[in-house]
């Protein structure tokens, strides 16, 4: 499926609004802090503003969620051992049929580190994984690659978000920009660098967030077509971005899974399938 068709199937299923949002300000482009911290102009917009209203299914209720244990064409890429499976043994291990990751007060993360999968680089592809967390953040790298001088298993590329309170799950990061697609938007790169959005999902941000599940496990599917990331959440599409940045865009890469540095943590990923396209 190419990025254009991808983005009509999209458009037509009354899953993006066109409502004019907000333009970012210069300062969104530059990079978060370690705390994470949305940028101005980006933060989650309310229910009270009434955007990211679709068109549904013509009986005032929004589209039926996808269903995440759809797997024809995937094949399993995590089979129960830590097997082409690649990170810090004092953070990663497998737990109760899970990929593990684990920052304590006596073994603090101090830096982010990452479980890469080794089974190759990817382009275009379908990812879907199941995740609980239990604190703080982490995420899931696609397209992302190690960085010169922060070890083997340090990544820097497109993440889908995860986080414990659910201000950023269901969001696209990247290292650099910032938050490139906050939940409920399309997210936009320009040619130029510039960072825009585009529209809104029929679902708006906190409607969104009353989808996942804190605490418990939720369904993860990524998608990469070309120019295009989709996220989707429980079934639902979360956001979607497009990047026309020619010099900067990632086209390929690793994927790989996060412990965030600073507070004790613990993450898990499980039914953890790939189809490559």
């Amino acid at each position: 499926m190419s990025a254009a068709v991808l983005a009509a199937a999209l458009w037509s299923a009354g899953r993006i609004s066109t409502a004019a949002p907000p333009q970012p300000s210069a300062a969104d482009a530059q990079q978060p802090t370690a705390g994470h911290q949305p940028p101005a102009g980006l933060q989650p917009q309310g229910r009270g503003e009434g955007r990211g209203r679709g068109q549904g299914r013509g009986d005032g209720q929004p589209p039926a969620p996808l269903n995440p244990e759809d797997r024809v064409g995937f094949e399993s890429i995590f089979d129960g051992t830590m097997k082409n499976w690649d990170g810090d043994p004092a953070v990663w291990k497998v737990e109760h049929g899970a990929l593990v990751g684990q920052s304590t007060a006596d073994n603090a993360a101090r830096q982010n580190t990452f479980l890469i999968w080794r089974g190759g680089e990817l382009a275009d592809f379908d990812l879907k994984a199941q995740f609980r967390i239990n604190a703080s953040n982490s995420g899931i790298y696609v397209r992302s690659a190690s960085r010169e001088g922060l070890g083997k298993w340090d990544l820097a590329g497109y993440q889908a978000d995860i986080d414990f309170a659910g201000e950023y799950v269901g969001m696209f990061y990247q290292d650099g920009p910032g938050f490139i697609a906050p939940r409920g938007t399309v997210g936009y790169m320009a040619a130029d660098g510039t960072k825009k959005t585009l529209g809104h999902l029929e679902r708006n941000a906190d409607d969104l967030k009353r989808v996942i599940k804190p605490g418990d496990w939720n369904d993860a599917h990524i998608i990469a077509r070309g120019t295009v990331l989709v996220y989707i959440v429980n079934g639902h599409v979360t956001s979607i971005f497009v990047d026309d940045d020619v010099k900067n865009r990632l086209m390929r890469g690793l994927i790989g899974f996060q412990v965030h540095v600073g507070p004790p943590m613990k993450v898990e990923f499980r039914n953890i399938y790939l189809r490559k396209l």
